[in-house]
């Protein structure tokens, strides 16, 4: 059940903001869970340390790793994770991806891996930072929160056309008891519960849909794990389906970090972790999946 009192037409001030942050505790490591795994990655990769949050600038430096022998007739791949801090499985998705399976592709594709963009949502295991913002809807321009706007300063610096955008999410059961129940109260409008969808779907662009990569993606991923049905309207998260496991979202217009790049081929993944069916080590190697089969498909082409 929400603790969250929703008050229609009466947003948040300060002080609430500021009530809801001393709410909000450290309950993982982010020292633990992705620097040090990091430290023996970058020896594969050229390590860029592009920024830090404001926050604790110590204890939250940022970090991306690119393609260490960069080959300019070869198209690039943006993988992002850990937008939204709380989405476990993206972080150690593009973790996993860039330990035991970037080599695999690396002569045909450059990449740019930025695996935890919001570090301090990952150790609280929160949707938003500390200001009560979410990242994920602030990368239009040139960003908004400290978490968009470094990275997106970042890939403005390395100066190069990015081709193919892997932005790796989950959708949670705490969706509905916590997160979307605090935005409405944060906002002051009304909230609706949405179904949970049981499994994994993606999330493409309205205006560069590319429905036969996002179908590659979700046959590679049935390889792990299963795919979300669509409920009885014929949707996912109210959103209509297009295809098998696929909805999409004007990324652009809502500041989604899914929309930061004019690449092609993008998608945002959706892994489920509360269901039944997997454990913390299959919602990571659906994640891993996921961007095999976009650049296998690609590869193909």
């Amino acid at each position: 059940m929400s603790q969250y009192t929703i008050e229609v037409g009466k947003p948040w001030d300060q002080s609430q903001k500021q009530q809801w942050l001393e709410n909000q505790s450290v309950k993982r490591s982010y020292q633990k869970d992705v620097l040090e795994p990091l430290s023996s990655i970058k020896q594969h990769f050229t390590a860029h340390h592009y920024g830090a949050l404001p926050y604790e600038p110590e204890r939250y430096p940022l970090w991306a790793l690119t393609t260490k022998n960069w080959q300019a007739d070869a198209q690039t791949v943006l993988i992002t994770g850990g937008v939204h801090g709380y989405e476990t499985s993206g972080v150690l998705g593009a973790l996993a991806f860039a330990k035991s399976h970037a080599r695999e592709y690396e002569s045909k594709f450059n990449f740019i891996i930025a695996p935890c963009i919001s570090p301090w949502g990952y150790e609280t295991i929160n949707r938003w930072n500390p200001a009560a913002d979410d990242p994920n809807r602030s990368f239009a321009g040139s960003g908004s929160t400290p978490e968009s706007s470094q990275l997106i300063a970042f890939l403005r610096a390395l100066e190069v056309s990015i081709d193919i955008h892997f932005d790796l999410h989950e959708t949670t059961d705490t969706d509905n008891t916590e997160f979307r129940p605090a935005k409405a109260a944060r906002d002051g409008v009304a909230y609706e519960a949405w179904q949970i969808p049981d499994g994994f779907y993606t999330v493409t662009d309205t205006s560069r849909n590319q429905l036969a990569f996002q179908q590659a993606i979700i046959d590679s991923v049935k390889q792990v794990t299963h795919i979300a049905p669509a409920d009885e309207q014929g949707r996912l998260i109210g959103v209509p389906i297009l295809s098998e496991g696929v909805i999409e979202y004007d990324k652009k217009s809502l500041g989604l970090c899914g929309g930061l790049t004019s690449g092609v081929y993008t998608t945002t993944t959706e892994v489920y972790p509360d269901s039944p069916k997997v454990d913390a080590e299959n919602c990571t190697a659906a994640q891993v999946a996921a961007i095999c089969g976009g650049l296998n498909f690609l590869l193909a082409k």
